[in-house]
């Protein structure tokens, strides 16, 4: 039986894809009027009911940058889930900042945002090491895969904690096809069974908005999802306070 406090994961990036459209080439420092500050936008959502602050340090610093993360790291009081590639760099800096969860994640430089599961099953070996590295220094790992019973199985023996499945075909199919997005729903639901039943917390996320989340929040044994476009697109009008509570009403079905 579904659970009615799947958890909300508010992701911040493009808050900081706006501030480096106008000060990519000045010093983020806070006291100067560089905005919006991505850690503001992180503590409105925290008081406005967010279970977790998420943020994607890419290697080529395109929207968070590490001054983002260090700060972030000492001002929230909620789980920090830092999405990063599985790189040496990467790895070093998660084991220094100590987020409550690493979500490893595909990487592509010509990407606008991350499109597609991490490719478990090939990288095997080197995604275990980085699990037990995190581990052992306190770290949950969770790992963003395509629904595909391999990359579960996959997921399952490098001892991570969580999954997050990525609903980005649903998503995208949602509007266009619907014929489609049911079966990429399908695909979702048997994906969420298969995760559960390998042990592991169930996560979901990518083009998540204010219309898909109720066919979205049906999946079986979500723990939390994680939004970030919609909620800041919907903040430009409402307000941040406003559009965390709303989306986390509608997750759990309090709001139509």
């Amino acid at each position: 039986m579904q659970s009615p406090d799947i958890l909300l994961g508010v992701n911040i990036d493009h808050s900081a894809t706006l501030r480096q459209a106008r000060y990519r080439d000045n010093a983020l420092d806070r006291g100067k009027m560089v905005e919006p500050d991505p850690v503001e936008i992180a503590l409105h959502a925290q008081r406005a009911g967010a279970d977790a602050i998420t943020m994607h340090l890419r290697e080529d610093r395109r929207h968070i940058q590490d001054s983002d993360l260090h700060l972030m790291r000492k001002m929230i009081q909620v789980p920090l889930n830092l999405e990063m590639a599985c790189t040496t760099e990467m790895i070093e800096i998660a084991l220094q900042v100590k987020p409550e969860v690493v979500l490893l994640v595909p990487e592509g430089r010509n990407e606008v945002t991350t499109e597609g599961g991490l490719d478990v099953a090939a990288n095997q070996a080197a995604i275990t090491d980085a699990v037990k590295r995190f581990s052992d220094a306190g770290i949950a790992t969770s790992l963003f895969i395509d629904p595909d019973s391999a990359q579960i199985q996959a997921s399952v023996e490098t001892g991570c904690a969580y999954v997050e499945l990525h609903t980005g075909a649903f998503a995208h199919a949602f509007y266009e096809t619907p014929e489609q997005a049911k079966a990429e729903l399908e695909r979702l639901r048997h994906g969420a069974v298969r995760a559960h039943e390998g042990g592991l917390k169930v996560n979901a996320g990518h083009g998540i908005n204010y219309v898909n989340i109720r066919l979205a929040r049906e999946l079986p044994h979500l723990h939390e999802m994680n939004i970030g476009h919609s909620i800041m697109c919907r903040a430009l009008v409402t307000g941040i306070t406003e559009a965390v509570r709303e989306m986390k009403a509608l997750m759990n079905g309090k709001l139509r």
